[in-house]
């Protein structure tokens, strides 16, 4: 019976030690006692001014479509990069959203690209089809290339994590967990393709 009561008090106080790990969101996560299988972002938004964007990153990778695409492929756009995957909940949720903006700037110079942290190639275009997503994802579960180009300050340590890139190839913005409206992806876009450069 003491035993048993030693055990019931060391799991109460793990609880309350990991509630207490605000800047850890797995702890948050098990001390909420919830059972998704990934780690959501909060929904902040960080902008970052052009002079402090710091270097252009470079990235290589093998899409759902069965191309290799690179960071050259974007020079002088304004590409939109979404960290997700399919059994990911926020990820279905803003999949449509993603796509309703990737639509309004098709006629400019913005591109979308999605990067499947965990999937393979059929259940990547399974969920593109059922979700009626146009631009293709990079299948990066295998060597996590996308992930390792991208893990500086504005890393995109949540999934989803959507990311917008200048047109010289820099960390423009991010969106750290679903974008919410597709009005807010819109508005920082546009502020980005109307810089000069």
């Amino acid at each position: 019976m003491k035993r048993a009561l030693s055990l019931t008090a060391a799991a109460v106080v793990a609880v309350t030690l990991l509630a207490g790990c605000s800047s850890d969101p797995l702890a948050e996560q098990y001390a909420a006692g919830t059972t998704k299988n990934y780690i959501s972002g909060e929904g902040t938004v960080t902008e970052i001014a052009a002079a402090d964007r710091g270097e252009a990153i470079s990235f290589e990778g093998e899409t759902d479509a069965g191309t290799t695409v690179t960071s050259e492929d974007y020079a002088g756009e304004v590409l939109v990069l979404n960290f997700w995957y399919a059994g990911c909940p926020p990820c279905r949720v803003e999949a449509p959203q993603l796509e309703e903006v990737a639509t309004t700037f098709a006629d400019d110079s913005v591109s979308f690209l999605g990067v499947n942290v965990r999937d393979q190639i059929p259940q990547s275009l399974a969920f593109a089809e059922e979700l009626g997503v146009t631009y293709p994802s990079v299948m990066d579960a295998d060597d996590g290339n996308m992930l390792l180009a991208y893990s500086g300050a504005v890393a995109p340590n949540a999934v989803p994590t959507t990311l917008v890139i200048d047109k010289q190839g820099r960390v423009a913005a991010r969106f750290l967990g679903a974008i919410g409206a597709a009005s807010s992806l819109e508005t920082i876009v546009s502020e980005i393709l109307a810089e000069d450069g």
